[in-house]
């Protein structure tokens, strides 16, 4: 890649970045401690994935992650420890972000770009539900005061949003990339 090249993936990167921060604020539904069915606000980094790879899908789901802290804030956790707080930021944010950018991953065997599209889609979506589920055991476990075992707890509380949030993610991005299928080359 030459340096204009590199210059314009970067700024392309910057607009997804900023893009997805907007949609974020877009909330269609959210919950009380964290977790929200957004209006599309993964689809900017999957794009990234998919147009330019992993190397430039990490850096942009981290900065994602850097500013949903920074704008959303931090939910204090039940535990108040320096470790739960560590867990919090590294699951339901780096990580949970990060693996957006293995799209391309799950993406490139399939012939047709819309198939593709969308079983990246799913899978990077079904990675980051993974990651609230643990962070929900490993986090917030204490949250449920027995009432729920932690893993029932976890699971439904994540899948609430993670669900919508993913099939409207899903059915998004399959319908760009049939009808603006140079979007995600």
């Amino acid at each position: 890649m030459n340096k204009y090249s590199k210059t314009r993936v970067l700024a392309e990167c910057a607009l997804m970045i900023a893009l997805g921060t907007i949609l974020a604020q877009i909330k269609i539904y959210e919950m009380p401690n964290g977790g929200s069915v957004t209006l599309l606000s993964m689809l900017p980094f999957i794009m990234i994935s998919l147009r330019h790879g992993i190397k430039w899908g990490i850096p942009a789901g981290i900065a994602n992650s850097l500013l949903q802290m920074a704008i959303g804030g931090i939910y204090p956790t039940p535990a108040g420890t320096a470790l739960a707080m560590v867990g919090e930021v590294f699951l339901d944010y780096i990580l949970a972000f990060g693996v957006l950018s293995l799209a391309v991953l799950f993406a490139k065997p399939f012939k047709s770009k819309a198939v593709g599209v969308a079983v990246g889609t799913v899978a990077v979506c079904f990675l980051r539900f993974a990651c609230a589920f643990l962070s929900g055991v490993i986090v917030w476990g204490s949250f449920t005061d027995g009432f729920w075992p932690v893993i029932v707890y976890s699971l439904t509380y994540n899948a609430s949003y993670m669900v919508p949030e993913t099939i409207l993610t899903t059915v998004a991005a399959y319908i760009l990339a049939r009808k603006a299928p140079a979007l995600f080359s």
